[in-house]
């Protein structure tokens, strides 16, 4: 068998489960808060990025992410849309996204309290968020502003980073690095509920590096690796979008022989 239907069995078996446990979790709750506007994760059977509005520039690598969905749809089994759907962090309609993104090329202004109080809730009820500082701040810009929301949002699970052996860097390509369009710091860092990784953080401007144009090119430069390097950070995309999918089920035992024989 092929990995690409592996991986396409694989995914079948473990998606379904997945999305209809947290059906049931959010739906119960969410009807509760939102009683009728309110839908759980997998009511579609397509991928699609959200990309989480804020009150700074939001939207600066919106291309890129439809980049990556039509990456995710070219080299896996996964049916996707190619588009990135801009979406209100305090909307309830982000519970239907077991994938949202929150990027930003400069300050993220405070998140409101009803933001930090749905975007908690969608992270404790098993979404998934990729952070990406668009500017590759470091200490000042969007890297300062979100450590700081990070610890109202999540005040009992800081960002750490993650170790190479995690399963983000085999959940379908086997890596270890995670640049984007720079490569700032080498390491990606999370927070983590129990044993998921719930927030993913890049300083290394991922997006930057799916960027197209119009005519199909890339947008920005890639430094200081080139096209080689694009080629990786799209890979992470891919990996980080099966693990918010999938989660960790590339940790059972039976997947070992597939990725020791990929190893050699």
């Amino acid at each position: 068998m092929t990995r690409r239907r592996y991986i396409g069995a694989r995914m079948a078996r473990w998606m379904p489960s997945r999305r209809a446990a947290l059906a049931g979790l959010c739906g119960a709750v969410a009807s509760a808060v939102w009683p009728r506007t309110a839908r759980a994760f997998g009511d579609s059977s397509r991928f699609v990025p959200a990309v989480l509005q804020h009150r700074g520039k939001w939207d600066a690598r919106l291309s890129g992410l439809r980049r990556l969905a039509w990456e995710l749809g070219r080299r896996t089994s996964v049916e996707m849309v190619p588009d990135a759907r801009p979406l209100p962090i305090s909307s309830p309609k982000l519970f239907e996204y077991p994938f949202v993104y929150l990027g930003g090329d400069g300050g993220l202004p405070a998140l409101s309290e009803d933001e930090v109080e749905n975007l908690r809730r969608y992270l404790t009820f098993g979404g998934f968020m990729l952070v990406d500082a668009n500017d590759g701040s470091d200490g000042g810009g969007f890297d300062a502003d979100l450590r700081r929301e990070v610890q109202r949002l999540l005040p009992q699970s800081p960002l750490t980073p993650i170790p190479s052996e995690h399963v983000i860097f085999k959940s379908f390509f086997l890596l270890d690095s995670a640049p984007g369009r720079l490569l700032r710091k080498p390491q990606l860092e999370s927070c983590n509920l129990g044993k998921r990784a719930a927030v993913v953080y890049s300083q290394n401007d991922l997006a930057g590096a799916w960027s197209r144009d119009e005519s199909g090119e890339f947008e920005l430069e890639v430094t200081p690796g080139g096209e080689s390097q694009r080629e990786l950070a799209i890979r992470l995309g891919i990996n980080l979008c099966m693990y918010a999918l999938c989660l960790d089920y590339k940790d059972d035992a039976v997947h070992l022989p597939l990725i020791m024989n990929k190893r050699r």
